[in-house]
């Protein structure tokens, strides 16, 4: 029987279709962005403000491209639809009776990109690399994998470990043992010449654009989209300007009228899917060496209370945001696992002022001559990051700048580029920045749970947490993130007090302030090529930017006529 992405318990997975995985797209006319020369280039805008920066390592979290393109997983798991997980490099995988053990059959056809066969060692050798590395280690893996044979690998957990099965298959990127076992820090280096299985290779680097050119080799056949262009631009203005003149093809990101991008770009459609919670990050543990009033739970919450959501919606994101958890759930994909414990089921919409300042003067916060609260002598002030050219985010940022401001709170938006901002994301290196919780590799909330909030995926400030980057630790969310890896997912009901106990602990301190579910859009060419997602059809969650997916909708595309 197939595995269900989230029901992926003891059954066992078995390979279908494999050699037909890449080419599926009906074909029709249509004319080229960029003119003939690039009607088989897909050229994409990702929202890089500035130059790119060199770096093709998949476990970086400053990576320009490349799990799933370049640097494939063994299975690509729907994160936004209870479906079947796709094999990539696998072929079948099985878990034993308790959950201590899972097999994984490979294919046996795949090379890597200088000729030399991908084999089960080359498995175990990046297995073995993320356990010793943590900051590559951003599932928390745990787990020690042996090579059978060429096409077989065992991994052997010391604890039930269910919930690691789509991690382990979907979110660990491959890389060859021949070239990866000589780089002294693989946590650090760029990876200059990128060698994977992928779909995909480099072709060309430059600081402007990359390109990606296809595998010809691809064990599951030649991509019929040859090439894909990542282009740097100054921002959102200038991807919006891009688009209008049928630049590039695909980009996720705000544009003006978004309800009539059919009309205003001829040729373009548009697909919205509320996915990723915008979210204030704080650094917000002092144990961990974070430093600012944001550290007090006190001031998280005050600024939870005094955010107009409904304003900043409808000025940053043109309503197509929607409510948001405190829990840190997606509302509507998860629905029967949000927990009915929650003190509130959704952010509030309107501010409340009168509570944000209850909460401020219970916790010694005074209020002083120029409006703004103090305590001991320091003034309730905060930076908050946000990267130079993210049009909506930037909108959203001074609009709650003024909407604290009336609070009693001041927040000085700070525009840095998008290397600066994320060096010091990762490095806790700031007092609040606005970023969006993403999803893990199937649609269960223990995977953003366990990304964001657990202790085992940060780390003290000034070293690089991947991906808790407020550097939340809470030994009860850990507990229960841990008691989750060992029930069987089929199991609500044994699930749910677990859940309870993480999304109730989360509203207690709230380290991520949610302000809206965002809701990601995506403008694309419909002209040039077929294939993409809709909502009938939603094979892969359609975000430029989201790794592997993005990968999963490239191999779906083929430019118009063919």
């Amino acid at each position: 029987m197939f595995l269900k992405a989230r029901r992926f318990s003891r059954a066992r997975m078995a390979a279908a279709g494999l050699a037909a995985v890449a080419m599926l797209a009906t074909a029709c006319g249509g004319s080229s962005a960029g003119g003939d020369a690039n009607k088989d280039t897909l050229i994409v805008y990702t929202g890089q403000s500035g130059d790119w920066q060199l770096n093709f390592n998949p476990f970086s979290p400053t990576m320009l491209e490349g799990p799933g393109t370049i640097f494939e997983p063994l299975f690509f798991f729907n994160n936004i639809r209870d479906v079947e997980p796709r094999p990539r490099l696998g072929k079948s995988f099985e878990w034993n009776a308790d959950g201590t053990q899972l097999d994984i059959e490979l294919r046996d056809d795949a090379k890597w990109t200088d000729g030399q066969k991908f084999t089960a060692k080359d498995v175990v050798f990046t297995l073995d690399m993320v356990a010793k590395n943590a900051t590559m280690n951003s599932t928390g893996y745990k787990g020690v994998a042996t090579a059978v044979d060429d096409t077989h690998v065992t991994i052997k957990f010391t604890e039930p470990s269910f919930m690691e099965g789509p991690q382990v298959l979907g979110r660990i990127w491959m890389v060859p043992e021949h070239k990866w076992k000589d780089i002294a820090t693989p946590g650090t280096d760029v990876v200059k010449e990128p060698v994977g299985t992928g779909p995909f290779m480099l072709e060309e680097f430059k600081a402007q654009a990359f390109t990606l050119k296809a595998n010809p080799d691809y064990h599951s056949g030649e991509p019929a989209l040859k090439k894909v262009r990542y282009l740097a631009l100054s921002g959102n203005q200038s991807g919006e300007a891009a688009l209008r003149a049928g630049q590039i093809d695909w980009q996720t990101g705000p544009v003006p009228d978004i309800a009539n991008v059919e009309k205003n770009y001829p040729g373009y459609k548009a697909i919205t899917i509320p996915m990723n919670q915008v979210a204030l990050f704080t650094c917000s543990n002092a144990d961990l060496g974070c430093q600012g009033p944001q550290t007090d739970v006190a001031v998280r919450k005050a600024i939870y209370y005094a955010i107009n959501r409904t304003q900043i919606n409808s000025l940053a994101f043109e309503n197509t945001a929607s409510e948001v958890s405190p829990g840190a759930a997606l509302l509507e994909r998860d629905k029967d696992q949000i927990s009915s414990k929650l003190t509130e089921k959704t952010a509030p919409m309107q501010p409340d002022t009168a509570k944000a300042t209850q909460l401020l003067e219970a916790a010694g916060y005074t209020k002083g001559g120029d409006g703004i609260y103090a305590k001991d002598g320091k003034p309730l002030a905060m930076t908050l990051k946000v990267v130079a050219g993210w049009t909506d985010y930037i909108t959203a940022v001074d609009t709650m700048s003024q909407q604290l401001q009336q609070a009693g709170i001041k927040v000085t938006a700070q525009q840095v580029s998008w290397n600066e901002w994320s060096d010091a994301r990762g490095r806790g290196q700031f007092e609040l920045l606005i970023d969006s919780l993403h999803q893990g590799p199937a649609p269960d909330p223990f995977y953003n749970a366990s990304y964001f909030f657990s202790t085992a995926t940060t780390a003290k400030v000034g070293e690089v947490a991947n991906p808790n980057f407020s550097r939340f630790s809470n030994p009860q969310v850990d507990a229960a993130l841990a008691a989750l890896k060992g029930v069987d997912p089929e199991d609500d009901a044994a699930r749910q007090p677990y859940f309870d106990t993480i999304q109730t602990e989360i509203e207690k301190s709230i380290p991520y302030i949610p302000v809206l579910t965002g809701g990601t859009t995506s403008e694309f060419n419909a002209k040039k090529f077929t294939g993409w997602p809709t909502k009938e059809d939603l094979y892969s969650f359609p975000a430029v930017w989201a790794r592997p997916e993005h990968s999963e909708i490239y191999l779906k595309l083929k430019p118009a006529g063919q």
